[in-house]
């Protein structure tokens, strides 16, 4: 049986989706797993080592990109240790690059985050009305044309 991994990685603890890295029970001796690329099935070495001995323990092959490796075979644990190698450089790399262009546009005041719902005067107003009395909370969100988590947002900061 061939399986083709297409699910990414998991973004949270770094393992593959759909249990691949946990020992993915779909797969059995004499299966080929095939991944596109080292990347999809892992994000660091040793995350991939533990992928590729545990593919071993099963006699699962592997197609990384087209091209068949063995994991039980010690060409292809080269092979795959120095592909997972440079896997893990390239995302560092752009992890790396990712932080460089967002410190120097901050430096350059471009990276502000997200804008206010409401402008300084507009949530001088919300507060003012609040403080009146006379409008509840749901009312001043529909008033503003906000949600009500952004009225409460603003009377927590306008000290209200």
């Amino acid at each position: 049986m061939c399986v083709v991994l297409k699910a990414v990685v998991d973004a949270d603890d770094g393992h593959a989706a759909g249990g691949v890295g946990h020992g993915g029970h779909v797969l059995g001796a004499g299966d080929t797993l095939v991944v596109p690329k080292l990347d999809r099935l892992a994000r660091s070495v040793p995350d991939a080592r533990d992928i590729g001995d545990s593919l071993t323990a099963r006699g699962v092959k592997l197609s990384l990109g087209g091209t068949l490796y063995d994991p039980a075979d010690p060409m292809g644990k080269l092979f795959f240790n120095i592909l997972a190698t440079f896997a893990e450089f390239e995302v560092d790399l752009l992890r790396m690059r990712t932080r460089e262009g967002m410190a120097v546009a901050r430096s350059k005041g471009k990276l502000k985050g997200k804008q206010p719902k409401l402008t300084p005067r507009q949530q001088a107003h919300l507060i003012k009305e609040h403080r009146s009395g006379e409008h509840t909370i749901a009312d001043l969100a529909e008033l503003f044309s906000v949600s009500r988590a952004t009225v409460y947002r603003v009377l927590e900061r306008g000290g209200s």
